[in-house]
C-alpha cells in the first residue's frame, strides 16, 4: 500500500474520532453542556415565583420607646427603621435563635428593670448589644450588656483575673440599670439615653452641642449609632408582632435553663472541675451556668462570698 493511501486512511480515522467526540460533547445527557433545548425545557419545569415569596412588611403606624413617640412622619426616620426590620426579620436564623434563647434571659432582664426603675424596652438595648449572648468585642467590652473593664468596675462589677461580673446577668443588669439612670438624669430622654450607650454620653452630649439639637431623631451621627436606636426599635416591633413577620414558634419552641440551686461560698477553691464533682455536677455545668467564673480556681478575699448556682 502506498504512502497516500495510509495517509488518506489515517485522515479519515482521526475526522472519525474528533466527529464521534464532538457528538459525545454535543449530547444533552453530558452533565457539563445543557442544550439550548434541554434548557430550555429546565427552565420550563422550574416553579415561577409567586406573590407571596418576598413580603413586604408593614410599619406600624405609631410607635414609642420606653413612652417617647417615634416620629414616623420623617421620611428619613421611616426608611431608617424599615431597613433594620428588613435585615433583622430575613436574617431568619439569627432572629429565630434570638427568639428561642430570649426565654432563658428575658423573665429575669424584665424582673430587674423594673425592679430598678428603668423602661422595659431597654431589654431590647441588651439585644442589640450582644444579641442575648455573653459575646466580648474586639475593643475589650464583655457579657450582655458590653461593660468595658473601667466602667464596670465603676458600677461594682468585679473584673480580675477569676471572676469577670461582666458576664453575670443580676449583678451586669443591676450596674446597667444604674448606668441608664444616670444619663437619663443627664439627658432628660431614654431614647437619647439608649444611644448615647452606643455613642458615649460625653460623645453624644458633644454632637447635641455641636449641631444645636437634643432629640436624637434631629441629630446628624456616625453610622453606626445613626443604625443603633433603629436596631433597637426592629427588635421591638418584631418581638411584640412575631407573625407579622413569619416567626411562629410555640411554647416547646423555646429554650429553658434547668431548675438550679445556690451554693453559697466563702473560701478558696482551688480546682472548679473537682469541687463542682463533689457537689453533684460537672465542670462544663458550672461554666454554663456561671460564666463570670473565668479561670480553673477561685480565690476568695476574707470577709467576701460568692453564690454559685448548678443544676438541682
Amino acid at each position: 500500500m502506498s504512502k497516500k493511501h495510509l495517509f488518506l486512511i489515517y485522515s479519515l480515522i482521526l475526522i472519525g474520532i474528533a466527529m464521534a467526540g464532538y457528538a459525545i460533547f454535543k449530547t444533552p445527557d453530558s452533565p457539563s453542556v445543557i442544550s439550548p433545548i434541554a434548557s430550555e425545557g429546565v427552565l420550563k419545569s422550574m416553579p415561577r415565583p409567586s406573590r407571596d415569596s418576598i413580603k413586604l412588611f408593614r410599619l406600624p403606624d405609631e410607635l414609642s420607646f420606653s413612652g417617647e413617640k417615634v416620629p414616623l412622619e420623617i421620611p428619613d426616620v421611616r426608611e431608617r427603621l424599615e431597613r433594620e426590620i428588613y435585615v433583622n426579620a430575613y436574617w431568619q436564623s439569627n432572629m429565630i435563635l434570638l427568639m428561642k434563647r430570649s426565654s432563658k434571659f428575658l423573665p429575669e432582664i424584665e424582673s430587674l428593670l423594673k425592679e430598678n426603675e428603668v423602661p422595659d424596652d431597654f431589654k431590647y438595648l441588651a439585644m442589640a448589644e450582644s444579641g442575648l449572648m455573653n459575646v466580648a468585642s474586639p475593643a475589650g467590652a464583655r457579657g450582655f450588656w458590653q461593660f468595658m473593664p473601667a466602667t464596670a468596675k465603676e458600677y461594682d462589677l468585679e473584673v480580675s483575673q477569676d471572676v469577670d461580673e461582666r458576664y453575670h446577668l443580676e449583678k451586669a443588669t443591676v450596674a446597667a440599670s444604674k448606668y441608664l439612670k444616670k444619663a437619663h438624669r443627664k439627658f432628660g430622654e431614654w431614647t437619647s439615653v439608649a444611644a448615647s450607650y452606643n455613642l458615649g454620653q460625653t460623645g453624644f452630649a458633644k454632637r447635641q452641642s455641636e449641631q444645636l439639637q437634643e432629640n436624637y431623631y434631629d441629630l446628624y451621627l456616625n453610622d453606626e449609632t445613626s443604625r443603633y436606636m433603629f436596631r433597637i426599635l426592629a427588635f421591638k416591633v418584631i418581638f411584640e408582632n412575631p407573625d407579622e413577620f413569619g416567626f411562629y414558634l410555640g411554647e416547646s419552641d423555646y429554650y429553658t435553663n434547668p431548675e438550679l440551686r445556690t451554693v453559697k461560698v466563702d473560701s478558696d477553691i482551688k480546682n472548679l472541675a473537682d469541687w463542682a464533682k463533689r457537689n453533684g455536677s460537672n465542670y462544663k455545668e458550672l461554666k454554663l451556668y456561671n460564666p463570670w467564673l473565668r479561670d480553673k480556681n477561685l480565690n476568695v478575699k476574707r470577709g467576701n462570698s460568692y453564690e454559685i448556682v448548678l443544676p438541682k
